[in-house]
């Protein structure tokens, strides 16, 4: 399973970077949420949901 992830992503660079930089995204609104938008917790556990499920993403691929 993690050895599936790990080729999908070290083959998809620029993937790999974006899942990551909307993950780094949520956990920075949790963390500055008092300076946030009106929703900060709502948006940084939607933001850190999006970079999970795009860590599970190459699991759902069938090999080509």
């Amino acid at each position: 399973m993690t050895k599936k992830i790990l080729k999908y992503l070290s083959a998809h660079p620029v993937y790999n970077s974006a899942i990551h930089v909307v993950a780094g995204m949520g956990i920075g609104a949790l963390i500055t949420y008092p300076f946030l938008m009106p929703h900060p917790v709502r948006w940084g556990l939607f933001l850190i949901a999006v970079g999970v499920i795009g860590h599970l993403y190459p699991l759902t691929l069938k090999r080509s």
